[in-house]
């Protein structure tokens, strides 16, 4: 079978996927009905397939949900159809999965990444929002797939049956992750830090969107990758009767107030872009109490490491501290997610353009466009690269009715099979 002839007869199968995915949208370390779904299809295939610990480094996990929540997101997956055998496999919060498929012929150990988690946002039902018109919104209120990683779980079954189509015309090794906990910078280092990259000659990662762009454009690679921690900062101060004995308590809504403030007054540094945001503030217990308890969820990023690491996260560390002390109240801060910044190697500009010549969907091939956010994947491009290895993370285009995690978030369907073409003609063009 040839290219044209296997994307156009997939290309029904990826929107299906899609849809599925978009209905059971699952945030970080609980995607057990997503992992499930692609465990499903996978078996089908010609792939060994690994879950649970022997994918995940179990103390590399960062921004754990609590026992209760893990218990409670498993319990949901059972009542949804999740198999014993699939939840005995990913029991406490071991989602994601690989499948690998080896050849028998020598040649090169490609690694190609897909991420699979959602967002804690609750999805637009409004008339013009595509997945509500056509009836497949999210079946969990308050999640959403609002980043594209629905598509990206489709594309990599895409890619798993285009491998599956063409294994006699295939050298080498291939191994798929599907990566659980994208979002806040969670779910990559475990993988890395088992040995999943250690063999890995080439990596292909990529994404839908973050640019608005034609369907049929593409980037061979992506430059700008800000680094990122996530930081959560507890405030402990002390009760009181807000009327009889404010003298007696230790506010701690205040201290978490102040501290939100003054981060973001932190000053930019003159060697790069740096950012940081206070997304999520949680404090008191009553309009009479002085609130003995506040939470924060922040964010750094960096436009490198360096910045991020040794500027951003230092001085949000200080001004927590300050403003805790400030308030007489104590302060606790935990990082719950990193991801570095890293660099394509520069090869796959020129490779990408001469494996998609041709391509009669792939009209256009952008050298490089900026990502300017964060995505743990440079977590598995640094360890290629510094194995002498190669690596590159694409973009998709596809119009966005709406930005990246915002409710009304969507794209052209027909985005999909444009990535799964690229990808497996990329494949090829490494078997030259």
């Amino acid at each position: 079978m040839e290219m044209n002839e296997f994307i156009k007869k997939l290309t029904p199968y990826l929107i299906k996927m899609r849809r599925h995915f978009h209905q059971y949208p699952e945030a970080a370390w609980t995607e057990y009905v997503t992992t499930a779904s692609i465990a499903e299809e996978l078996k089908q295939l010609d792939f060994n397939l690994y879950m649970g610990k022997e994918i995940l480094k179990a103390e590399a996990r960062m921004g754990m949900p609590s026992n209760q929540e893990i218990a409670d997101n498993e319990k949901r997956a059972i009542a949804e159809g999740v198999s014993a055998e699939w939840m005995e496999k990913m029991a406490g919060a071991f989602t994601g999965i690989v499948a690998a498929y080896d050849t028998g012929r020598p040649g090169s150990h490609i690694a190609i990444r897909f991420d699979i988690d959602a967002l804690p946002i609750k999805e637009s039902a409004e008339a013009g929002h595509f997945p509500a018109d056509e009836g497949f919104i999210s079946k969990r209120e308050g999640f959403m797939h609002a980043c594209g990683h629905d598509g990206h779980a489709a594309i990599g079954l895409g890619v798993a049956r285009f491998i599956h189509e063409f294994k006699q015309r295939l050298y080498g090794r291939f191994t798929l992750l599907f990566q659980p906990g994208e979002e806040g910078g969670r779910g990559a280092k475990p993988m890395v830090e088992q040995g999943l990259l250690d063999s890995a000659d080439y990596f292909i990662g990529g994404h839908i969107g973050i640019h608005s762009l034609k369907v049929g454009e593409i980037a061979a690679t992506a430059t700008k990758f800000l680094a990122s921690t996530k930081i959560n900062a507890s405030f402990y101060g002390k009760s009181a009767h807000a009327g009889l004995s404010p003298n007696e308590g230790r506010n701690a809504l205040l201290a978490a107030a102040a501290a939100s403030l003054h981060l973001n007054g932190i000053t930019r540094h003159a060697d790069g872009h740096t950012r940081i945001n206070v997304g999520k503030l949680e404090a008191g217990s009553g309009r009479n109490i002085v609130a003995d308890f506040a939470r924060m969820e922040i964010e750094t990023r960096g436009e490198s490491t360096e910045l991020n690491e040794n500027y951003m996260v230092p001085e949000a560390r200080r001004i927590i501290e300050a403003s805790a002390a400030l308030y007489d109240v104590k302060a606790e801060i935990e990082m719950v997610g990193t991801a570095p910044s890293e660099e394509c190697s520069k090869e796959w500009v020129e490779r990408i353009q001469e494996s998609v010549d041709e391509s009669t969907a792939i009209h256009r091939v952008i050298p490089e466009l900026t990502m300017g956010a964060s995505e743990d994947a440079t977590y598995m491009m640094q360890r290629v690269k510094q194995q002498g290895g190669s690596a590159t993370y694409m973009i998709f285009g596809t119009p966005l009715s709406a930005g990246h995690h915002h409710p009304r978030f969507d794209y052209d369907e027909a985005v999909l099979p444009i990535a799964v073409e690229t990808i497996g003609r990329a494949v090829l063009k490494l078997q030259q």
